[in-house]
């Protein structure tokens, strides 16, 4: 089934809406960037190519977002059925495969947001043996950061820098299905066993008695034993950085998926309640949930982004009928107030599909732009809202 498929309705007209004009973006951003990368964010509504850095050109692939531009071809492809959005997407394993294979920028856990979306898409829908040989020596080098004995997966850095050590963050339940995935094809359990346990980590440690996250939390990489939560891009420690809770709606919900323990699930449910519990009168949230409407912050759209994917992957899960149509139908308010406020008509005054997102508040990086994380999630939570049988990459 593709979006033209979908039943006759208010909603599903208003969906149909968005979707075409996140596409006519697409195609023209096909025009613009092809098998080039653009940056994290847009400045000024539009992005510009990624900077050159670390001796690498202009558009280069660095960093930890590159992977969501060909994501978001392949949604186009699952969307329309068109098959130039998969040969545009196909365009980009040659460089995820030479990235890895020659250590270009992949000291980070965003290894599996990196390969997810690039090579494993790929790798399962065509075969691909090169997105298969690149996801896998992504997996393998994504299993070197896992630290023993704390078990967890360190996010940032050289593994020896004093300041990384031994801390994680919440984005990185998100990076654990790429270790499912590689035991799953290779039958090494070893992969599986890593993200099993990292998670089991965060769930007892970076989610907070009253139902909040940290943003960071660092253990001890000799011991093993759990030392202190804090922030990095949240208003404060004390705080709950909005992305991070949304992170933790999807993320604890696709490792339950994946392992099926009920701890999971129950700490993806206390982070879905503590969130909606804390959503404004357009259910968009502020930059940090600590914030709220009279507060005069900024919007985080790509938080609530996340989170209408994270209620429909967490309802998913659910054999409650009533509690998983709760959360469905906050996913869908969310959605429809992003198509509505936040979301571009697909002309010229910007290449972003959503703007009036965050990207780092306290340091002033991408606040008020659009940013590619956000434009992903956003293209994703319209995919599942119109597709109902649609498959996740995840």
């Amino acid at each position: 089934m593709t979006a033209t498929d979908v039943r006759p309705g208010p909603d599903a007209e208003a969906m149909a809406a968005a979707v075409a004009a996140a596409i006519r973006t697409l195609d023209a951003n096909i025009d613009s960037f092809a098998d080039r990368y653009p940056a994290d964010t847009t400045v000024d509504n539009r992005y510009p190519l990624r900077p050159p850095t670390a001796g690498q050109p202009s558009g280069a692939n660095v960093g930890w977002t590159t992977s969501f531009w060909p994501g978001m071809l392949w949604l186009a492809h699952d969307l329309t059925g068109d098959d130039r959005y998969q040969r545009a997407a196909m365009s980009h394993v040659r460089s995820f495969a030479t990235r890895v294979a020659r250590g270009i920028d992949l000291d980070t856990h965003d290894l599996g947001f990196l390969y997810t979306l690039s090579c494993v898409i790929p790798a399962r829908r065509t075969g691909d043996p090169r997105a298969r040989a690149a996801a896998l020596a992504a997996a393998d080098h994504l299993m070197t950061r896992v630290l023993e004995p704390a078990g967890i997966i360190q996010a940032w850095g050289d593994l020896d820098d004093p300041r990384q050590r031994g801390r994680t963050i919440i984005d990185s339940l998100m990076n654990t299905p790429l270790l499912f995935w590689a035991s799953q094809t290779t039958g090494d359990g070893r992969y599986a066993s890593a993200a099993r346990r990292h998670s089991a980590q965060l769930r007892r440690h970076i989610l907070r008695p009253d139902g909040t996250t940290f943003h960071t939390f660092y253990w001890d990489p000799e011991t093993g034993a759990a030392l202190r939560g804090e922030t990095e891009q949240g208003h404060a420690d004390h705080s709950c950085w909005a992305r991070g809770q949304a992170w933790g709606i999807y993320g604890f919900s696709l490792n339950h998926r994946y392992t099926g323990e009920s701890g999971l699930l129950a700490a993806a449910r206390t982070c879905a309640d503590r969130f909606l519990a804390r959503l404004p009168a357009d259910h968009v949230a502020y930059w940090d949930l600590e914030f709220g409407d009279g507060s005069r912050q900024d919007r985080d759209s790509s938080a609530a982004a996340i989170a209408a994917c994270g209620l429909v992957e967490l309802a998913d899960n659910l054999t409650d009928a009533d509690v998983a149509h709760r959360y469905r139908s906050a996913a869908g308010r969310i959605l429809r107030s992003l198509a509505d406020g936040y979301a571009t008509d697909g002309g010229p005054a910007s290449n972003a599909l959503i703007l009036h997102g965050v990207y780092d508040k306290p340091k002033g990086i991408g606040v008020d732009e659009g940013n590619l994380w956000g434009d992903y999630f956003y293209l994703e939570a319209l995919t599942r809202a119109t597709i109902p049988d649609w498959t996740s990459p995840w």
